[in-house]
C-alpha cells in the first residue's frame, strides 16, 4: 500500500514528511539527506532499508543510495535532469533499465486515472464551474494529452472563464475542446512538464515565465483537478504588482454573493487556498 509519509528523527525531534513533497534522498552510511522540491534539506539517521520501506513505488533508485521522485526526473541522458534544474549522476550502465523503469511507473500513474466522474460535455464543464466564470483572474480546466510513452504532448481546453478569454486574447468558443497546439504555433516543453506534474502526482505548484504565444510574462498557479486534468490559475505578472491580495479576496467574497454561494464550494475553496497559501514555486 502507498504511504504517504515517511518518518524520521531530526534534531531530535521526530517529524513526518510528506512522501509528494520530496525531491531526492542521498544516503551517507548510515545517515540519509533528504532534500525537499521548496529547497529545505532534512539530515537524519537512517538505514537504506529502512528508507526503501518507507518510500512508496513514486522513487526510483538510480544508484546505490539515491532514491529521486520519479515526478522529478524530467529526462534520463548523460545525467539525470530535475525539475529544478539540478543534475544528478547514476549508474549509467543501468540507463536502458532506468529509462524503461521510469516509463513503467508512469504508466502506472496514467492507468490509475479513471474518468468516471469526468463531465462529458462543455455544458457539464461550464455547469461544474459556474462559480468561476464571474472570478477576477482566468482560469481554466484542462485535460492532458499522452503519446504511447506516457509522455504528455498537449492539453485540450475543457473549461476557461472570460478573464482568460481576455488573457489568451482569444474567444472561449474558440478555445473550449480544442488543443493548444491547434491553436498556437509554439509548444514549450516546459509548461508540459508542469502540468504533467499536476496531473500525474497530484502536486500544486507555481510558475512565472514569459510566453511568447501571447507576448506576456505569466504567472500561474496549477493544481490537479479531474484524474487526467489540472486546473490551471492565470495571472498578468506585470499587472500582479499593482494589484493588492486584499483585492482579490474581497472580489471573490463578491463573486460568491453575486451567485448567491455562500457556501465555499469545492471549486472556490481550493482557488482561494492556492493564492495566499505557500505554493511550491519552481523555476524555468
Amino acid at each position: 500500500m502507498q504511504q504517504e509519509f515517511i518518518t524520521v528523527i531530526f534534531n531530535r525531534t521526530k517529524i513526518a514528511i510528506r512522501c509528494a513533497d520530496i525531491l531526492y534522498v542521498i544516503m551517507s552510511d548510515d545517515h540519509c539527506t533528504i532534500h525537499m522540491f521548496d529547497g529545505s534539506v532534512y539530515r537524519c539517521r537512517m538505514t537504506l532499508k529502512a528508507l526503501k520501506k518507507q518510500l512508496n513505488e513514486g522513487f526510483m533508485e538510480v544508484k546505490r543510495g539515491c532514491m529521486i521522485a520519479v515526478s522529478a526526473i524530467s529526462d534520463i541522458g548523460d545525467k539525470i535532469l530535475l525539475s529544478n534544474g539540478e543534475e544528478i549522476c547514476y549508474t549509467k550502465r543501468k540507463k536502458k533499465a532506468l529509462r524503461e523503469e521510469l516509463q513503467k511507473k508512469q504508466e502506472l500513474m496514467i492507468a490509475k486515472i479513471s474518468k468516471k466522474k469526468l463531465p462529458l460535455t462543455p455544458e457539464e464543464y461550464g455547469k461544474y464551474y459556474k462559480i468561476c466564470d464571474s472570478l477576477p483572474f482566468a482560469f481554466t480546466d484542462i485535460e492532458m494529452v499522452f503519446n504511447e510513452e506516457k509522455k504528455a504532448v498537449d492539453w485540450i481546453f475543457r473549461y476557461g472563464n472570460e478573464a482568460l478569454a481576455t488573457l489568451e486574447k482569444l474567444p472561449l468558443d474558440k478555445m473550449i475542446g480544442n488543443s493548444f497546439s491547434s491553436l498556437f504555433s509554439n509548444m514549450d516543453a516546459k509548461w508540459l512538464h508542469v502540468y504533467e506534474r499536476a496531473t500525474l502526482y497530484g502536486e500544486t505548484l507555481e510558475i512565472m515565465d514569459y510566453s511568447p504565444e501571447i507576448d506576456t510574462n505569466l504567472k500561474i498557479i496549477c493544481f490537479p483537478t479531474f484524474p487526467g486534468h489540472c486546473g490551471c490559475i492565470l495571472f498578468n505578472a506585470d499587472q500582479m504588482k499593482s494589484i493588492s491580495e486584499e483585492n482579490h479576496l474581497v472580489r471573490l467574497v463578491e463573486v460568491s454573493i453575486e451567485n448567491n454561494s455562500y457556501q465555499i464550494t469545492n471549486v472556490v475553496l481550493p482557488l482561494i487556498m492556492l493564492i495566499y497559501r505557500n505554493r511550491n514555486v519552481i523555476s524555468l
